[in-house]
C-alpha cells in the first residue's frame, strides 16, 4: 500500500515538473538567439592603447660617446673574450653578480649565467680573491643551473673584475 501511495506521488510531481519545463522550453524556443548591440572596430585609436602595452622584449642600449656611462654602465667587449667560459650578460645588460643571504647571516655572492667551463671561472675566481682574502675563498659550483657561489661579499669587485675581463 505504501509503495503504491510512494508511486502515485513521484508520478503526479514527475508530470508537475514537465509541465513547468516544457513551458520554459517552449518559451525559449519561439524567442530565438539574442539581439546583441554591434560594435565598430577601429585601429585609429589603438595607437593610444600600444603606448600602454609594455614592450615585448628589452631594447639594446644605445651608444654612446664614450664609456663608462655617467651611472657606470659598459658594454661588453665586441668580440667576447678568448676563455673557456663566457658570463652572459642579464636581461636588462647588467652583469649578473649578486649578494644573497642564507640561513639568516651566511652572505654569499653569486655569479650567474655561466656558460662554458664554469670550472676554469672557479680557478680564476679564486686566483683573484686569494690576494684580497689572504688565503683561498670557499666556493660552490652548480653545473646544471651555472651559477658560482663564493661566500661573502665580493659583488662589487666581481664585477669590476668581469668588466676587465671583457664581459
Amino acid at each position: 500500500m505504501a509503495a503504491a501511495t510512494v508511486r502515485c506521488v513521484l508520478w503526479v510531481w514527475r508530470r508537475a515538473g514537465d509541465q513547468r519545463d516544457r513551458g520554459l522550453r517552449q518559451l525559449s524556443q519561439t524567442q530565438g538567439p539574442p539581439v546583441y548591440p554591434s560594435f565598430v572596430e577601429s585601429t585609429d585609436e589603438y595607437r593610444f592603447v600600444e603606448r600602454l602595452l609594455p614592450p615585448t622584449s628589452i631594447p639594446k642600449p644605445p651608444r654612446h660617446e664614450q664609456y663608462p656611462t655617467p651611472s657606470g654602465w659598459q658594454p661588453p667587449r665586441d668580440p667576447p673574450p678568448n676563455l673557456p667560459y663566457l658570463v652572459r650578460r642579464s636581461r636588462m645588460h647588467n652583469i649578473p653578480v649578486y649578494r644573497d643571504i642564507t640561513h639568516g647571516n651566511r652572505q654569499m655572492t653569486v655569479i650567474r649565467k655561466v656558460e662554458g667551463d664554469i670550472w676554469a671561472l672557479q680557478k680564476d675566481v679564486e686566483d683573484f680573491l686569494s690576494p684580497l682574502l689572504g688565503k683561498k675563498p670557499v666556493t660552490q659550483v652548480n653545473e646544471v643551473t651555472g651559477t658560482l657561489r663564493v661566500k661573502g661579499y665580493f659583488d662589487e669587485q666581481l664585477k669590476a673584475w668581469l668588466l676587465e675581463k671583457g664581459f
